[in-house]
């Protein structure tokens, strides 16, 4: 099985749920997602493939989340996209993508259900 993990290794959840793959005897493709954003097209994909909105991928407590203003409720899918875009930081974490799903590690076993 091939596996992807959008992954930050400063992030205890992201390096739990990269064990637990390898453990299973995955070695997924690791894109350290802070250095190598995904594009708004593979963001919209990943958002179709787990199942969120963007609002419910955002990283609220990160400080760029209140200095871009992103608290605003008429803010749309598009803009939030775009703000992840352009600081990945705002991307909840690790999303892991198996066979055409996605899950994301929080906590890190409910990456098992799409294995």
């Amino acid at each position: 099985m091939s596996a992807t993990i959008y992954h930050n290794p400063r992030c205890s959840k992201s390096r739990e749920t990269l064990q637990l793959l390898r453990e299973r005897g995955i070695e997924p493709t690791v894109i350290e997602y802070l250095k190598h954003p995904p594009t708004q097209q593979e963001l919209r994909q990943l958002l179709v493939w787990l199942g969120m909105t963007p609002r419910e991928l955002l990283r609220t407590k990160e400080r760029e989340f209140k200095a871009l203003g992103l608290q605003d409720p008429a803010l749309g899918a598009a803009a939030l996209i775009k703000a992840m875009v352009e600081h990945p930081v705002l991307i909840e974490r690790p999303i892991v993508v198996a066979d055409g799903k996605a899950a994301l590690g929080r906590p890190p076993q409910h990456v098992l259900d799409i294995l």
